[in-house]
């Protein structure tokens, strides 16, 4: 059977398979000074310099990864992107494996995408664009890194059982192929681009530094296997990684800002276990890449992402090439933010009022969008980062507000915020308003496979609540993320797992319980686009949930399940949500529950939930054990000594 056949084969099955922190709500504390929105004429930000990848860098991380694969003598697939997600090269060694099978589940009976077989571009795009999204001017990460940041307990290894999951935890499927705040073209085009496979847990991927400025990623495939490390507190010898690192030579993230120099809860991060004195090739005396022999390997079409016939030069990011631009002063009143833009100077996402007035409510208006995210951008610029270097740096994050049904209203960022947090962010807030709406029961019911039904079921025999998920409780990102884990209490061996999560011995990166359910078909959909098994692509509409407009659900970009989102309220009505990503899970928390908190101060009539209604009033599953709403920074401004900011709120 062909590989291509075995991917078909396995999809079918699957879907087969699949269809059978502190409150702050309450409590007293230090209050915020009164909000304020800042002048135009006092930027908090500035954009990165100018740089990009040139046709001949491209052909030089090539060139720098064939040697290291031959003296190795691993044939390898090598994938280039820029910062904003455009693929730039795939280049496939002779006799580099075609496919790569993704990680089997702990127990052998695979669920969602586990166990399938894919073409093995996609896995080295998934990493290289990993690379180049968890990263920026003040953080390097890796595809290492985000292994050790997505997995049940933080960091992973045989000595951490116990220990809550990982801070990103679910991030792993944001950045998806169905996605509509992504973009899609086998051509260079407006970014950020989607990822055939979400962002990847497999060590093998790094981002690219030109003059020290973030300009894109390489990924590399050899070895078949696409999984995650279990085990960060040892040293491996992994060879995707090495050809990777070889490959990154000359493009090297800045010492001062790799994932070994970030601390979460105590623990150092981790950026790679390969090294220059591991290498066993000597990268700068690489052969050029025009000088490579007849047979060396071919740059290789990628169905959606690349067309092949050679290396092409990477977006300048910041201009509006890239997709992502600084506002002007009428689509945003703060300076140095950045839009989404069409390309052809459109703001993508532009500020705008809600739509589901039908619904019996009064939607947010565009003042009260604005006021929500003017606030949250005041906030994040007065926060200090988790993730950045130097110490002490401004927090750089997205941040997106939508309304109850999903419709994204406006979307703002940092102009330096990791790239990922753009559809991380819209994914929160999506997240917030389906599960703390009236029409969360009903929408995951109407669903077509019987395993996304079923978790609405689990959620009210695990409450025990007979109506649960019909707009009772407003859940808050960290909520949905503590239901979302396999062990709940989170990280607490022995304990059940949560009722969104798969059971433990079933529950991986790969499967992580409704939010993969949600998209499995979408991912093999696109899949076997890429392969030509169909000449149909997935829509660009994530989940199979059904309309509550004409073409649109709840969740167009999928579902999320970690911190940085709470909903927006208008007095006991769900209006909306905020939602946050990049810059640390407390700063996201803290950004989305503040920035609702001065808006409704600002311009009266909305705000956070009202506290009697929130998730951490709830005492759930076996153990009893309080949901969570927010968790907030102890001291996170830098420009006061305010503690305990969401305190009373």
């Amino acid at each position: 059977m062909s590989s291509v056949s075995r991917w078909a084969v396995s999809v079918a099955a699957l879907a087969l398979a699949s269809c059978g922190g502190g409150g702050g709500g309450s409590g007293g504390g230090t209050t915020t000074p009164p909000p304020t929105t800042p002048p135009p004429s006092a930027p908090a930000y500035t954009l990165p310099a100018a740089q990009s990848l040139s046709a001949a860098d491209v052909q030089q991380v090539i060139a720098q990864a064939v040697a290291e694969a031959k003296a190795r003598n691993l044939p390898a697939v090598i994938a280039v992107t820029d910062r904003v997600g455009n693929v730039l090269a795939v280049y496939s060694m002779t006799g580099a494996r075609a496919n790569t099978t993704l990680r089997a589940a702990p127990n052998g009976q695979n669920m969602d995408i586990q166990g399938a077989v894919v073409p093995a571009a996609a896995g080295a795009i998934a990493k290289a664009i990993t690379g180049a999204y968890l990263s920026s001017g003040g953080n390097a990460f890796s595809t290492r890194t985000a292994s050790q940041i997505v997995q049940e307990h933080f960091p992973p290894a045989p000595s951490t059982v116990g220990l809550e999951g990982g801070p990103l935890f679910g991030v792993q499927f944001s950045q998806l192929p169905c996605s509509d705040v992504v973009t899609r073209t086998a051509t260079a085009s407006i970014g950020p681009r989607r990822s055939p496979l979400g962002l990847s847990a497999d060590p093998g991927g790094f981002p690219l530094y030109k003059n020290g400025v973030l300009v894109g990623g390489v990924g590399i495939m050899a070895d078949g296997d696409y999984g995650f490390d279990r085990n960060i507190l040892d040293t491996d010898d992994d060879p995707e990684e090495a050809i990777a690192y070889a490959a990154a030579t000359g493009f090297d993230a800045p010492i001062e800002i790799r994932a070994e120099r970030v601390t979460v809860d105590g623990t150092s991060l981790r950026f790679s276990d390969a090294t220059a004195a591991g290498l066993r090739s000597v990268p700068a005396s690489a052969p050029a890449f025009a000088t490579l022999p007849a047979g060396t390997g071919t740059f290789t079409a990628v169905t959606g992402y690349y067309v092949g016939g050679g290396a092409i030069a990477g977006a300048t990011y910041g201009t509006e090439a890239s997709g992502l631009r600084l506002a002007t002063t009428a689509e945003f009143s703060i300076a140095s933010a950045m839009v989404l833009s069409n390309g052809a100077g459109a703001n993508r996402f532009p500020i705008r009022a809600g739509t589901d007035a039908a619904d019996g409510l009064t939607p947010l208006s565009d003042t009260e969008v604005r006021a929500v995210l003017e606030e949250a951008f005041t906030v994040m610029s007065r926060a200090r980062g988790q993730i950045r270097r130097p110490l002490d740096s401004k927090a750089q994050v997205s941040i997106s507000v939508v309304d109850s049904r999903g419709q994204i209203l406006g979307i703002v960022r940092a102009p330096d915020a990791p790239i990922f947090g753009i559809d991380v962010a819209v994914q929160k807030a999506r997240t917030t308003a389906l599960m703390s709406g009236a029409a969360a029961a009903s929408d995951l019911l109407g669903d077509p496979s019987a395993d996304v039904r079923g978790f609405v079921q689990k959620v009210r025999d695990f409450f025990p609540d007979p109506t649960a998920l019909t707009g009772k409780t407003a859940f808050a990102a960290k909520a949905i993320g503590n239901l979302s884990r396999p062990y709940f209490p989170d990280g607490e061996v022995g304990r059940p797992n949560g009722p969104l999560s798969r059971p433990i011995a079933q529950w991986s990166p790969l499967s992580t319980g409704l939010q993969s359910a949600l998209v499995l078909g979408n991912i093999g959909q696109h899949v076997n686009f890429v392969t030509g098994v169909s000449a149909t692509d997935t829509a660009q509409r994530c989940t199979f949930l059904p309309d509550v407009a004409p073409g649109q659900n709840r969740l167009q970009n999928g579902l999320q399940i970690f911190s940085g989102s709470v909903p927006i309220y208008r007095g006991n009505r769900l209006v909306g949500s905020i939602g946050v990503s990049g810059d640390g899970i407390d700063q996201d928390d803290m950004i989305s529950f503040l920035g609702a908190h001065n808006a409704g101060l600002r311009v009266g009539g909305i705000g956070n939930a009202p506290a009697a209604i929130r998730s951490d009033t709830l005492l759930v599953g076996p153990t009893s054990t309080r949901l969570r709403y927010v968790g907030c920074p102890f001291a996170p401004f830098l420009d006061t000594n305010d503690q305990n900011v969401c305190q009373g709120k």
